[in-house]
């Protein structure tokens, strides 16, 4: 008797066996090459939100204790996630461009910071409200209440759409907008100061607050005058707190202090790269938007070290055709945020870009942002304006992504020139330089002047260092003077308010022919820096979507690179019978490298499947009763919910490919025959 369970036939079939004498269909499924509507309904932050929370990807930190503001805490997937987008930038960086790793200490002597800058820069300008004492950063406050004008403007002239209630309780801190139209002039002026709000100082932030009635959106109150904030957590070593020290907010100074092992390492040979991954910490003044501004995080920091007087690159040839959105410094102080395509060889043919480096680690950021899933219709790449340069950049871009709170920086890249190495050597008398054999030695000839050491101690005694030292620093024309003064019986040097009476016995001054067979100098460095929680959390709005026939079925398209669980393997029945097979298959990934899991709850097959398109699972197997007599398994595919069959053995084999990926779905479909949701048992 053939008995049949289930909904749909497909239109490839299955070949059957001619001995199977009773049907199965198990499930419900639709064309493995259909087409997918990911865009049917509007983008929602607060479903999103929901299901993040809800299936763990992170938390609150402390949540039980109330909370911290700006500290979260990774769940499973968050955890999984972050690792693979990590295991990812290793392949994609180290390995590919055989980087030298680093992992350095968190904890940092004060002095370390002193020198390089960050205890007097490393700072955002904050203002207070003047009634409750409420600390704003003013940069994000004039933003956002001049955002908020601009979209009430747009409802006031039609523009723009009511925008959707929000649950009371849901709803986060915003700067709510008022529909009121503004002249034309005004709109244009606020889209000028948005534009290059990067680029304003801390009292020209606080003139815009007085110019345009800016106040405290929360309570409708006036502002302080912005004041600097350093943002490094301060601490102290040891127990008695005699060593003052910082929660480092980069990764970048351990690099710098260990250059010289690095070199060595490398045989002192440049241009080579340090990478390091790890935990940075910024006290931030108003922590927001969840993961995009936090006070604890993990940054991906490269450190390129390269000659000043060869900043070309020998792979540059390999992206010089990649095109990128840039949104040069000239169009941002002109005020306009306008994006220009452009391929990044003629960015750096046309000096848009500082050098092929530079170019060249930009394009590759662009590469393994698109590869782990980020859309780029939605990501660009904005050069710093003069006044929000770091102080030791020449050149700086960040790679920005588009996400449901605007443009976030998740990625600079800039060219830190030869700053970190030169003041951390001249603070310690370290030489952080390379030694260059020449390949053809430099003949020169050059005046040299030669000091009489013994005459000359017994005659300045304690102040003949200070003599060496101005002889020392003479150029060729101080010395030619110097020379035709002292021919003519004696000289006199000052410095410091002490003079030298120099003589022909103290001092010799020759024109010799010199002969440099080694070149010295300290290299300049690129830094590529990535925020990982940022990018983490802009691929997961990126991902998600709701299926057509169904808001509340939210899906998390994450590429199998990154995704948290590659497949799911799911037993139709949880009797004994199943397990060996369930046992194999696990296995059988396990050893080919890929993570699955196995959902052998009492549940559909359909709500098994759903609740794993929440957290991202690319692929899921089916074992059936057909499975246990036949050795068959079939293949879901997470977004079109397409299926394909095949022996345990054939599915494995492509499931370890579409992960890998060394094949797509559209093969595997021609490697596959499609489900068409029949079996046959005996």
């Amino acid at each position: 008797m053939g008995v049949t369970f289930g909904f749909l036939h497909r239109s490839c079939t299955y070949l059957r066996p001619r001995s199977f004498t009773r049907l199965y269909q198990i499930r419900s499924t639709h064309s493995s090459m259909s087409s997918v509507n990911k865009t049917v309904h509007p983008f929602d932050k607060a479903r999103l939100d929901v299901l993040l929370n809800r299936r763990f990807f992170y938390a609150p930190a402390f949540e039980i204790y109330g909370g911290v503001a700006g500290l979260y805490d990774y769940g499973p997937p968050g955890s999984s996630l972050q690792a693979n987008i990590i295991a990812e930038w290793r392949k994609h960086f180290i390995v590919e461009e055989h980087m030298l790793e680093l992992d350095t200490t968190i904890m940092t002597p004060a002095p370390v910071f002193e020198t390089s800058g960050h205890v007097a820069r490393f700072a955002d300008w904050m203002v207070k409200d003047t009634k409750t004492g409420d600390v704003l950063r003013a940069d994000h406050l004039v933003g956002g209440v001049l955002e908020a004008r601009l979209a009430g403007d747009k409802e006031a002239r039609g523009l723009a759409a009511q925008p959707p209630k929000e649950d009371e309780k849901k709803k986060k801190k915003k700067v709510k907008s008022v529909v009121v139209q503004l002249p034309d002039e005004k709109v244009k002026e606020y889209e000028v100061i948005l534009a290059q709000l990067d680029n304003y100082s801390g009292p020209e932030l606080g003139e815009l607050c007085r110019e345009h009635d800016i106040r405290n959106p929360d309570t409708d109150n006036d502002v302080s005058e912005p004041q600097q904030f350093n943002l490094m957590f301060a601490s102290s070593i040891g127990p008695t707190g005699q060593h003052p020290g910082f929660l480092r907010p980069e990764t970048a100074q351990g690099h710098f202090l260990n250059f010289s092992r690095l070199l060595e390492f490398n045989n002192g040979r440049v241009p080579f790269a340090s990478a390091q991954i790890g935990r940075s910490f910024r006290n931030e003044i108003s922590p927001r938007a969840g993961l995009l501004r936090v006070r604890e995080f993990t940054m991906a920091e490269i450190e390129h070290f390269v000659d000043p007087a060869d900043k070309r690159h020998e792979r540059f040839h390999e992206v010089r055709d990649v095109v990128l959105s840039l949104l040069d410094r000239h169009v941002q102080t002109g005020g306009s945020t306008k994006v220009t395509a452009m391929t990044i060889g003629d960015a750096v043919d046309k000096g848009i870009v500082a050098n092929e480096t530079l170019g060249y680690f930009i394009a590759r950021i662009y590469q393994f942002l698109t590869k782990i899933g980020i859309n780029p219709a939605r990501l660009r790449f904005r050069q710093h304006m003069a006044n929000e340069m770091a102080h030791y950049a020449t050149d700086c871009w960040d790679a920005e992504i588009e996400n449901s709170t605007g443009w976030t920086e998740c990625v600079g890249c800039a060219d830190r020139a030869a700053y970190d190495l030169s003041v951390h050597s001249a603070k310690t008398g370290h030489p952080l330089v390379v030694r260059q054999a020449l390949k053809e030695p430099i003949v020169t000839e050059k005046e040299v002047a030669e000091l009489n050491k013994k005459l000359v101690g017994k005659t300045f005694g304690r102040d003949s260092a200070l003599l060496q030292k101005i002889v020392a620093e003479m150029d060729e024309a101080q010395l030619l003077k110097l020379k035709g003064e002292v021919a003519q019986g004696s000289a006199i040097v000052s410095a410091e308010g002490k003079e030298f009476k120099l003589t022909p016995e103290l001092i010799t001054i020759e024109r010799k022919t010199l002969k440099q067979s080694i070149r010295e100098f300290t290299p300049n460095v690129i830094e590529p820096s990535f925020g990982l929680g940022r990018i983490l959390y802009t691929l997961l709005e990126h991902s998600f979507w709701s299926r057509e026939q169904d808001v509340e079925r939210g899906v998390l398209s994450l590429p199998p690179v990154v995704a948290p669980t590659k497949v799911l393997i799911v037993p139709l029945s949880a009797r004994e019978e199943f397990d060996p097979l369930v046992k194999e298959v696990s296995s059988k990934l396990r050893r080919a490298g890929i993570f699955s899991r196995v959902d052998d709850s009492n549940t559909s097959i359909g709500k098994r499947y759903a609740r794993n398109d929440e957290l991202g699972t690319p692929f899921g197997v089916t074992l059936d009763f057909a499975s246990v007599q036949n050795r068959t398994m079939t293949l879901r595919e997470r977004d079109t919910t397409g299926q394909l069959i095949g022996s345990i053995d054939e599915v494995i084999a492509v499931v370890t490919e579409l992960v890998q990926g060394g094949l797509d779905w559209a093969e595997a479909c021609r490697r596959l025959p499609a489900y068409d949701g029949i079996q046959a048992v005996d």
